[in-house]
């Protein structure tokens, strides 16, 4: 074998297994969750533009308590409130049971989650439908819902 084919047949053997070597590395960090982007993400509870969620917390048991607040300037009739197709049971001060008047907040309780361990994320959907006093059109808000089992 010539000199230079020796030469390159060490230049390539010598990165192939640098590049194994940090291809092995990357595969150990991807399967012990190291590199899970989820685990990354901060807890954020968003719906729409004018609602707000002022507490939420998600237990291992598949149950949730979102707080949310109608900030929306407008009282609200028929409304429903669903997390990740699970719908919840919500009361709150000033609320008669079918209007949600403007200002007041809701403690919505979830069943039927999906249930996981201490530090494991759920990110789920967070739909509002509701009409407005007086008018028959219903509107439907999505937001997101992204939170640590506690």
């Amino acid at each position: 074998m010539s000199k230079r084919g020796q030469a390159a047949l060490e230049f390539l053997m010598t990165y192939g297994w640098a590049i194994l070597v940090v291809l092995i590395a990357i595969g150990a960090l991807a399967y012990f969750g190291v590199l899970n982007p989820k685990r990354a993400l901060p807890d954020t509870c968003i719906i729409a533009p004018g609602f707000s969620c002022d507490d939420f917390i998600l237990n291992t048991d598949g149950t949730s308590t979102v707080i949310i607040r109608n900030g929306f300037g407008k009282t609200l009739n028929n409304w429903t409130i669903t997390l990740a197709s699970a719908t919840g049971s919500c009361n709150g001060v000033n609320w008669n049971g079918t209007n949600w008047v403007d200002g007041t907040q809701l403690d919505c309780d979830f069943t039927g989650l999906t249930t996981g361990a201490i530090g494991d994320v759920l990110s789920a959907d967070l739909i509002l439908q509701y009409t407005e006093r007086g008018s028959t059109l219903v509107h439907k808000e999505t937001g997101k819902f992204n939170a640590k089992y506690e």
